[in-house]
């Protein structure tokens, strides 16, 4: 049997529209999200797309993360 090929995707998030509620953080299921240590003009901590992380994880395009942003701050691109 072959095996499956994973899917794999990136996200953009829009550093100046959001403001800071976190929920795509607790929503993406590979841990790739994480707070900025810079300020938006806003003045708040925007979420962050890491790419790479150090647990070997990739972003799978689940869009959970853009389904929960409330700001509608995070795009979702499939590979």
């Amino acid at each position: 049997m072959a095996k499956k090929k994973e899917k794999q995707g990136s996200i953009s998030i829009d550093r100046e529209r959001c403001k800071g509620c976190y929920l795509c953080i607790d929503a993406c299921p590979n841990e790739l999200i994480k707070i900025s240590i810079e300020l938006n003009q806003q003045g708040y901590y925007p979420a962050e797309f890491v790419q790479n992380m150090d647990n070997g994880r990739r972003c799978v395009a689940c869009a959970l993360c853009a389904t929960m942003c409330p700001d509608t701050a995070i795009e979702v691109y499939s590979e």
